[in-house]
């Protein structure tokens, strides 16, 4: 089993931003695809970004040129550059392990996490 860390959340004004950072330690098996998802008060969970182990990269519509997610192997971790912040970004992100597969959107584009650490807070204000 996976076991993801995340860390790097905080509050910032509307423009600004953050990188998240997760670490994940333990076997991966087929969960080739490591992503970022989020969940705001009263909004169902939501993918974000998603990056496979062959470097294959797949975003949600709504951080396309804003977000960038990254990985170091030699340390395990996996990045989310969040630049441009708005308001509607400000959610509870969580990073997590799941199968890739064939599809339009993507291989790793993120709809169905297998495991998945405790969050980190990011909350944007204007």
């Amino acid at each position: 089993q996976v076991q993801p860390v995340e860390s790097g959340g905080g509050s910032v004004q509307a423009g600004g931003s953050l990188r998240l950072s997760c670490v994940a330690s333990g076997y991966r098996g087929s969960n080739d695809c490591m992503g970022w998802f989020r969940q705001a008060p009263g909004k169902e969970r939501e993918g974000v970004a998603g990056i496979s182990t062959r470097g294959s990269i797949s975003y949600v519509d709504s951080v396309k040129g804003r977000f960038i997610i990254s990985q170091d192997n030699t340390k395990n971790t996996v990045y989310l550059q969040m630049n441009s912040l708005k308001p509607e970004d400000t959610a509870m992100y969580y990073c997590a392990a799941y199968v890739g597969r064939l599809r339009g959107a993507g291989y790793c584009y993120p709809s169905s996490p297998n495991y998945w650490g405790q969050g980190t807070q990011v909350t944007v204000s204007s």
